[in-house]
């Protein structure tokens, strides 16, 4: 009998749980949603009037990641206003629905209405070049047959990007004499005479490997490129290996960064047929604290070697 009880109370519980209650309708045509794409034109345009038109008297406009609890709000005139701005800061200005989004009309049952749009924002800023790609995501609210209410989320990094490329930053400082250089110049001496013991003793042993050919987003271990250089030894003989220029090391300000930029010609003689091969290259060496090298970036094309 407890059982039974138990059973009936625990479904009652799913029952209320499961129950839905309509709350409004959600449209894909829409006359807000018209006049939403129409106002959204207008600011593209940079067309100022046009976008006050469709907007209240009463329009407050809201950062909707915004953490302050009592925000001001942009008004109709700094909203209106800002599509003038946009238009002649901002070249090749587009806002178009991101792909496979388009807007929604959500009309709820007290007569309230409210227009979502999942749009993508492009454009290049004109005095720094910072590229602007990125999704935005509004929600417009109408009274009276207007914008009353409009609320943006997107990432406002770029903004920051544009603000501080208005004035010189120096992002570290760049040696042509160093250790680090010492190491790399090093090791590639030691790859030339066929130490590879010596030249891989300069990397960290979890360091990671790549070149211009290798899949974005993949990398190499030290095992697997060891693996690679010796099947490259049964096809090729190094005969110099000759630096270009000199190499420079920068340590940055910006994420502590340490790296050895240097350049190359790989002089090889193919010994299936004894050809002669000057291949040139360009490597980025990142070095860590302890002064071992941790990524090796290649810039060169296996084409050289055919």
């Amino acid at each position: 009998m407890k059982r039974g009880i138990l059973w009936a109370l625990t479904l009652g519980l799913f029952m209320a749980y499961g129950q839905k209650e309509k709350n409004g309708t959600i449209y894909k045509e829409h006359d807000a949603i018209a006049k939403v794409k129409a106002m959204q034109a207008a600011w593209v345009a940079g067309d100022s009037a046009a976008v006050a038109s469709y907007l209240h008297d009463d329009f407050k406009a809201y950062n909707g990641s915004d953490t302050n609890k009592d925000p001001d709000g942009g008004t109709k005139t700094d909203f209106a206003g800002g599509a003038k701005w946009w238009k002649n800061n901002v070249a090749y200005l587009s806002l178009e629905p991101s792909p496979g989004a388009y807007p929604d009309a959500l009309e709820y049952k007290d007569g309230q209405v409210w227009v979502q749009t999942w749009d993508q924002m492009k454009g290049v800023h004109n005095s720094t070049g910072v590229k602007i790609d990125v999704p935005v995501h509004r929600m417009y609210r109408f009274k009276d047959g207007l914008i009353d209410m409009a609320i943006s989320y997107h990432n406002e990094a770029v903004y920051r990007e544009v603000g501080e490329s208005f004035q010189d930053r120096q992002n570290g400082i760049v040696w042509n004499h160093h250790d680090n250089i010492n190491k790399v110049r090093r090791m590639m001496h030691a790859f030339e005479h066929g130490d590879t013991e010596m030249g891989y003793s300069f990397f960290d042993e979890k360091a990671r490997f790549s070149n211009l050919e290798t899949p974005r987003g993949e990398s190499l271990t030290m095992d697997e490129s060891k693996a690679n250089f010796n099947e490259m030894m049964t096809k090729f003989e190094i005969n110099s290996i000759d630096v270009v220029g000199y190499p420079d090391y920068v340590e940055y300000d910006l994420r502590d960064g340490r790296t050895v930029y240097s350049w190359w010609d790989i002089r090889l003689t193919r010994k299936s047929d004894q050809k002669k091969i000057v291949m040139p290259i360009m490597y980025a060496h990142d070095f860590n604290e302890e002064g071992k090298i941790i990524r090796s970036m290649a810039y060169m094309s296996s084409k050289w070697l055919d």
